[in-house]
């Protein structure tokens, strides 16, 4: 393999590169990213970035993932504020426009690792209406929060929005949060803890309306907006709108390709694709029938896929069940493992009228996942006891469908993986694992 390209250079992008050469491979790297700037962490965006302002608040340097030393050793060739349109597996090639050219990239293997994008609301766009993913995105928000005292309504209670409404919260400004559903996060956490976080905005001055959708929103006749209009025909005053109501996988430019696309870019839980030497990791990548958005994951899953593209087929899988933390109104919620519809709840630490508690969730004797607020070492000594088991060996990981009309990827194939593989110095090349009779992994994460 002499050429790989990384397509996305975020964190999952970032961490596959870094992988790439640590596991030994020193041919051409090539990293496209649609964003003008080097890797940046995303988590600060909703948090304390919002809430800083002057000379002093922080920039796009503190956010950096990397330095130069780093990305010098990478040897990569960057081809930043360059979005990739579209793939030919059959061709070996990937279109990108820098805005200014069009232009094909021949590579031998690829790891798709574009993350996702914000969801909008429908109708035309209004001044006043923001979304938060990028750096860019975050500068304009913080911009406009430190523009006079703006009454903010924040679409959507999840994780974004509510980490939106506590750095606006922190700068003394009249917050409204919008959720359809009955409660926030239900879906992640359940009812009756789902019902204890949301408590964080009430604790904190923030107005939290339930049950209850987006019709649209109403301008000034100058296209700035001044009012969210809800399902229920209330009209909420708004000088300025946050939208969190989720993200899609960006995959539009893989129409076409032949690689399955559902809610992300399918592949096993190897971040192998139905398309030889094409792996995903991150936002982007639906592994093993579940895509995660988080940034553990981002970090976790390039290896693993890089392993496999390097192997020519599954040799490893990513495990480990997910995690992810979310800073509110001062305060540290962490979860871990996946809880299920069935699941049981049970408070092992702490009292949640306090707002500071561990909480397991079990199914037929077995802790599926963590919660924690504002308890974090007993939490990471559950996590690390989810991480392990998940690792227990439990049978080889299943080859991905192939999608209707996929092509081959011509360079390599499952069958040449140890010939196109390239091995660490020293080390005998990798080989398939060998077959096993034990059964499928059934675990609940």
């Amino acid at each position: 393999m002499r050429t790989v390209t990384v397509v996305g250079a975020s964190l999952a992008g970032l961490y596959a590169a870094r992988a790439l050469r640590a596991e030994g491979f020193d041919g051409r790297l090539v990293i496209v990213g649609a964003e003008p700037h080097r890797p940046y962490d995303r988590p600060p965006l909703s948090k304390t970035f919002l809430t800083q302002r002057g000379p002093d608040a922080m920039g796009l340097a503190e956010l950096r993932l990397s330095d130069r030393e780093e990305e010098d050793g990478l040897d990569a060739e960057w081809h930043l504020g360059t979005r990739a349109t579209a793939l030919d597996t059959a061709g070996r090639t990937v279109t990108l426009d820098d805005g200014r050219t069009t232009r094909a990239l021949r590579t031998d293997g690829l790891v798709i690792a574009t993350g996702a994008t914000p969801r909008t609301l429908p109708g035309p766009p209004l001044t006043g209406v923001h979304v938060l993913r990028t750096y860019d995105d975050a500068r304009a928000l913080r911009a406009a929060l430190h523009d006079g005292t703006p009454r903010v309504v924040v679409i959507g209670g999840g994780f974004i929005g509510a980490e939106a409404a506590s750095s606006c919260a922190a700068l003394g400004l009249a917050v409204t949060v919008v959720e359809a559903a009955p409660l926030p996060l239900v879906p992640q956490l359940g009812p009756d803890l789902a019902r204890i976080c949301a408590g964080l905005h009430a604790d904190h001055g923030v107005r939290l309306l339930c049950g209850t959708g987006v019709k649209g929103l109403r301008d000034d006749g100058s296209g700035r907006v001044r009012a969210v209009e809800l399902a229920d025909g209330r009209l909420l005053d708004a000088d300025l709108v946050i939208v969190g109501i989720g993200v899609r996988p960006a995959t539009g430019w893989l129409t076409g390709s032949g690689l399955r696309l559902d809610d992300g870019v399918g592949c096993d839980a190897g971040g192998v694709t139905s398309v030889p030497q094409v792996v995903a990791a991150g936002d982007v990548a639906r592994c093993a029938g579940v895509r995660t958005e988080h940034w553990t994951s981002a970090t976790e899953q390039p290896g693993t896929a890089v392993r496999n593209l390097l192997a020519g087929t599954t040799v490893a899988r990513h495990t480990a069940p997910p995690y992810f933390w979310s800073d509110q109104y001062g305060t540290r919620i962490q979860l871990a493992g996946r809880r299920g519809p069935q699941d049981t709840v049970r408070i092992v630490e702490g009292d949640p009228g306090d707002r500071s508690f561990l909480a397991v969730y079990e199914r037929d004797g077995r802790i599926t996942a963590a919660l924690a607020v504002d308890r974090p070492r007993p939490f990471m000594r559950l996590r690390r006891r989810l991480v392990a088991d998940a690792a227990a060996p439990c049978g080889p990981p299943a080859a991905p469908a192939a999608a209707p009309g996929a092509g081959a990827w011509p360079y390599c194939s499952a069958a040449s993986g140890p010939r196109c593989a390239a091995p660490t110095p020293g080390a005998s090349p990798r080989r398939p694992a060998p077959p096993t009779s034990r059964p499928p992994c059934s675990r609940p994460y």
